[in-house]
Order: C-alpha cells, then sequence, then structure tokens
C-alpha cells in the first residue's frame, strides 16, 4: 500500500496576534491523521493592516478589552496569558525568527514555539523587555544577528509576498491556494483535508465573486 500523499501547508504568524498562539497549540489537533509538512512563515502584521487601511483589534476601544476577554477564555487549558504590554512592537521578535534560520527555509516550529511562548506565557512580563530578549536570543541561537540585514530583508521579502497571495491577517493557514484564518477556521481547514465536498462544490469560489452591495466613502 502506497502511502498518503504529503499536505504542504504554510502557517503566517506575528507574535503580536493572540489568536496565532491560539491556533499553533491548536493545529497538531487539526492536522491529527494527515501526512502534512507545514512551513511556518513569520510576517509583519502591521504591514497588513496598513496595506489594508486598517486598525489592528486591540487599538479599537471596546474591541481590545472583548479580544483580551476572549483570549483568556480560550487560552485557559494552554496556559495563555497576556503580556504586559499589548500591542507592542513585535519587529524584534520576528528578525529573530528568521536570524535562526538557514537560507531558503522558514523557521522551525520549535522556533515559532519559543517566540510565542515568549510573549503568550510569560504572564504580565514584557515581550521586548532586554534580558528577556537576550535570554531567548541565547536559547535559540541565532545563526546571525536579528539587527542583520539579512534578516530584516528576509522579514520583508514574507510579509510582501503574503500580501501578494492575499493574506490579510494572522494567524493564516493556506494550503492548495485557499487561505483559512484565525484560530475558528481551524474546523474548516481540517473539512478541507478530510475531502468535505463543499470544497469541490463551487460553493468557496462563489462566496468571493460575490458583489459587494455597499462600498463605504464612495
Amino acid at each position: 500500500m502506497s502511502n498518503p500523499p504529503v499536505k504542504a501547508l504554510r502557517f503566517y504568524w506575528d507574535p503580536i496576534s493572540p489568536y496565532a498562539a491560539l491556533a499553533f497549540q491548536r493545529l497538531p489537533e487539526a492536522l491529527a491523521g494527515h501526512s502534512v509538512v507545514v512551513d511556518y512563515v513569520p510576517i509583519l502584521f502591521g504591514a497588513l493592516l496598513k496595506a489594508n487601511g486598517q486598525k489592528g483589534p486591540a487599538e479599537i476601544p471596546g474591541k481590545r478589552e472583548w479580544t483580551y476577554r476572549q483570549v483568556l477564555w480560550l487560552g485557559r487549558e494552554h496556559g495563555l496569558a497576556l503580556p504586559a504590554q499589548h500591542p507592542f512592537n513585535p519587529l524584534a521578535l520576528l528578525r529573530l525568527a528568521w536570524a535562526c534560520t538557514p537560507e531558503g527555509l522558514p523557521p522551525s516550529r520549535w522556533v515559532t514555539e519559543l517566540i510565542l511562548e515568549h510573549v503568550w506565557r510569560a504572564d504580565g512580563a514584557d515581550a521586548n523587555a532586554p534580558e528577556r530578549l537576550a535570554a531567548l536570543t541565547e536559547r535559540l541561537a541565532p545563526r546571525r544577528q536579528a539587527s542583520d540585514e539579512q534578516a530584516k530583508q528576509r522579514l520583508r521579502d514574507a510579509t510582501d509576498a503574503a500580501l501578494q497571495a492575499g493574506v490579510f491577517g494572522v494567524p493564516t493557514i493556506e494550503w492548495q491556494g485557499k487561505r483559512f484564518w484565525g484560530q475558528d477556521a481551524l474546523p474548516m481547514l481540517r473539512a478541507a483535508l478530510d475531502g468535505d465536498p463543499w470544497f469541490a462544490s463551487g460553493a468557496w469560489e462563489a462566496a468571493g465573486e460575490r458583489p459587494a452591495g455597499l462600498v463605504r466613502g464612495s
């Protein structure tokens, strides 16, 4: 009996997103029983927001408070906790992720896990505290300095490629040209991997072609 084909997925993330941390924790369950390879691709969420003229959830009063409440509730079983400041500047962590990675490859799951845990499992700690960043850097043992131009450029390239692919938020998981946004899309991703006939019915494509009834500001 031949082995099942390996399914190649791409997981776009930014450590600023609690939903990326939640999705990362729950991804193995969603992929259970499938032969998969996952590329973990760090990108700058703020650049996606800027490109689309949007604000992040934590920048909108009311939505900010709801986001934190929901994240704490959802993250109970995984031990997720809020950092001291949020939102914060994630550039140092994103560049560190790319500094750990050989040319031509994305960061490993281990690198991704340590960086997300650095932010979302250290209750009340500052994600950018110099002593914490130094300790994380020592543990990761990057191949180059996170401040090197190569690490910065790889982050820019990954973010630009994500935008060109149609990624507008994190986490986004891409498989066979389909993009599943948010940790709450994991059941939908699982259905697609399982061969749910809905995905072959044309409904996915039809939903993307529906006309807008109202365009604000026009």
